[in-house]
């Protein structure tokens, strides 16, 4: 196996999805069976992913392997120098296992989804959406420059549109794809203004040269500070696509779109590409940047795990599950933690799919009840969406065994590591209370959907398992949940072969940083980076047995909490929830950020717009109308005087002229006689004036 049989597979990969996107597109009506073209389209790209993921790896593991071509030469401008933009790929060992997740992930989304959308009367449009939702997100993962991943991660921005928004007849469904619409692109506009900055400095848009520019100490405009906002910019677009506070605010109501949309975009797309971005870019991120991006994400993980153990539809629940364990994520990468906030990402891809398409089959076979409030007892009625539910759950909540302790457990030891050097204590505090809250809300969760008796008893009735179709999926993503795929040892990811394929990129910024350990002091060495690195190494080794007990106390104190509450009920939830009023409220109401926005954002929005309206009616139009006055009256002055005086002017010498034409032509006889006569005539005439003179 060679690097081009690896990049022409993954070409092939990329293009598959938009193939079938067009297919179904253009001719889904006159194909019998259309979706099962996308669906095998999609398999084929998903052996594909496995086979180039096996060959990088195992042929190439620590090497990159990049193609590029020339896409527009502009030539040598005057005082900038040559410019052109080259488009390419670029597999690393993150590209190939990214490549993979998001190719599982959307199979087992469109297997899920023949039976789920089944008899909808856009039934093939919906598999053609998918397809192009699955090739916007590969462009992002195998793209080797930022202008490509742009334009890529507008594309995952239109999709998300078309399916949020699929079912558009309601008015929340597409209200809904206009809020994530509109939302991401306010932090699409700091991503695109942190690649001009970069543009600007190095006249390039591919990684590898700008990150090789900076490693050289070409800082951007000469200063770090530039560096930093450069960097945070680009944040502000992970900010939007993975829903990390102020900008979370759209995620919970994508969940107007179909359910397996929800599993797609919540799992390994659209919310993965913000993460995946960050990874991608982080050796070029300073200390504060990396500051900043700990804090975002640890406000966000705290907020949406405060609002989930409130909510009552079962999808919103788990919407704001997502919205934490983004934030973890972004915690992770903000200290350093880089491998684990990686790992996190692929584990929480598998178990958040399968907790999803989860909810999907209870909401088939419940008839579209969503309201945790209503339902109950489903796991004798549905056994295998019970088991592969909680399995999921688990690994959500970080109990041994799953995949979700190995990872959650690292970012914990992150946060440690990372506060046992700077003092930044209220990092892993926030982490540890949201992985409390996170085993609450869930088992919460699981414990009013499956548990107990039936609330409706006439969908209860009539609920059963799912199709095999619908059940094979969850299946596999709950095997892929179980310790074993990712180490050989459950307690300990380090240990495993995921992270010897996953390393720490080499930080190239030359100031201020060490793999996160914020380093206050100025004009370090490369010899004080490299040691600073290896102390943060020490610390994380260190801090993984406290980060491993404790998180395994704060796991269990909160399933305890929520089987107390909603199995056992010796604390009535109702009673406590009337005790804590306010608190409820404000949880339940979701902070009121909704209302917070809609009172600042949206009526400064709405009356900006008034006053543009007013502005452009009444100053605008009234210039145009004023112009149109003017030259009316400019007009009508200047025919007059065309018409009176021009044309008058004409026409009197053309009158002068035939006047005189009239008389001459009685002279024009024709006859030599006459003119014999007139010559001597004037002669005679001539001969007295000459002669009077």
């Amino acid at each position: 196996m060679n690097e081009t049989l690896l990049l022409q597979l993954s070409a092939i990969i990329l293009f598959l999805p938009l193939l079938g996107f067009v297919l179904l597109i253009f001719f889904g009506k006159r194909i019998p069976k259309a979706h099962a073209v996308e669906n095998f389209l999609i398999f084929v790209g998903l052996v594909l992913s496995i086979i180039v993921a096996f060959g990088k790896i195992s042929f190439f593991n620590d090497q990159k392997i990049v193609y590029e071509f020339q896409w527009l030469s502009f030539g040598n401008i005057p005082l900038i120098g040559y410019t052109g933009i080259k488009f390419g790929i670029m597999l690393d060992n993150v590209t190939v296992l990214m490549q993979f997740v998001v190719m599982l992930i959307s199979f087992v989304v469109h297997l899920f989804s023949v039976k789920y959308m089944e008899g909808d009367l856009r039934y093939t449009r919906y598999f053609a959406y998918l397809g192009i939702f699955t090739f916007s997100m590969l462009g992002i993962v195998v793209t080797h420059n930022f202008l490509m991943m742009y334009i890529f991660w507008e594309l995952v921005g239109l999709s998300s549109y078309l399916l949020i928004g699929f079912w558009f007849e309601k008015k929340s469904a597409s209200d809904a794809a206009k809020k994530a619409f509109i939302v991401n692109r306010i932090g699409d506009i700091g991503f695109f203004l942190g690649i001009l900055i970069l543009y600007v400095n190095y006249r390039t848009f591919s990684f590898n040269e700008i990150f090789t520019q900076i490693s050289l100490g070409n800082l951007p405009f000469g200063s770090s500070a530039w560096l930093t906002a450069s960097g945070i910019l680009i944040f502000c677009g992970a900010v939007g696509k993975s829903a990390q506070f102020p900008l979370h605010v759209w995620l919970p109501d994508a969940m107007e779109g179909p359910t397996p949309v929800s599993a797609l975009i919540h799992a390994a797309t659209m919310v993965a590409a913000g993460v995946y971005l960050i990874a991608k870019v982080f050796v070029m991120l300073t200390a504060d940047a990396l500051l900043v991006i700990a804090y975002i994400g640890a406000i966000t993980a705290f907020i949406s795990a405060t609002i989930a153990i409130t909510q009552n539809d079962i999808k919103k629940v788990l919407a704001y599950s997502t919205v934490s364990q983004l934030g973890y994520m972004i915690m992770a990468l903000g200290v350093g933690a880089y491998t684990v906030a990686f790992f996190h990402l692929v584990t929480h891809a598998f178990f958040k799919a399968c907790l999803f398409l989860g909810s999907g089959s209870v909401i088939h076979a419940m008839h579209h009840e969503q309201d945790i409030r209503y339902l109950g007892g489903l796991r004798k009625k549905m056994p295998y969406t019970y088991y592969t539910f909680l399995i999921s759950t688990l690994a959500i909540s970080g109990v041994p065994f799953t995949s979700g302790f190995l990872s959650k457990d690292g970012i914990l030891g992150g946060t440690l590591a990372f506060a046992n050097l700077t003092g930044y204590w209220l990092l892993p505090i926030i982490g540890f209370l949201v992985a409390s809250l996170t085993a609450f809300y869930m088992f919460r969760l699981v414990i009013l959907t499956f548990h107990g008796e039936a609330r409706d008893r006439h969908k209860f009735e009539h609920a059963h398992e799912s199709p095999a179709t619908m059940v094979l999926p969850l299946a596999i993503l709950a095997v892929l949940s179980i310790f074993i795929f990712y180490t050989p040892n459950p307690f300990n990811a380090d240990a495993g072969w995921f992270t010897k394929w996953v390393k720490t990129p080499s930080t190239i910024v030359p100031q201020n940083q060490a793999f996160g350990f914020m380093i206050k002091e100025s004009g370090e060495h490369s010899e004080d980076i490299v040691a600073h690195s290896l102390q943060y190494t020490e610390a994380l080794h260190h801090a993984h047995s406290q980060a491993m007990y404790i998180s395994l106390l704060v796991a269990g104190l909160g399933i305890l909490f929520a089987f107390v509450i909603y199995q056992w009920r010796k604390i009535s939830a109702d009673n406590l929830a009337q005790k804590l009023k306010p608190l409820y409220n404000f949880s339940l109401n979701k902070w009121y950020f909704d209302e917070l926005y809609d009172k600042t954002a949206v009526t400064f929005t709405i009356v900006l717009s008034r006053i543009s309206a007013w502005f452009d009616a009444k100053i605008i139009d009234g210039i145009v109308d004023g112009t149109a006055s003017l030259t009316r009256v400019s007009a009508f002055g200047t025919g007059k005087f065309d018409n009176v005086v021009i044309d008058g002017f004409v026409n009197f010498t053309a009158y002068f002229t035939g006047f005189f034409g009239l008389i001459f032509r009685r002279l024009q006889t024709g006859k030599v006689q006459t003119y014999l006569v007139m010559v001597l005539s004037g002669l005679v005439i001539l001969f007295f004036i000459l002669r009077s003179l």
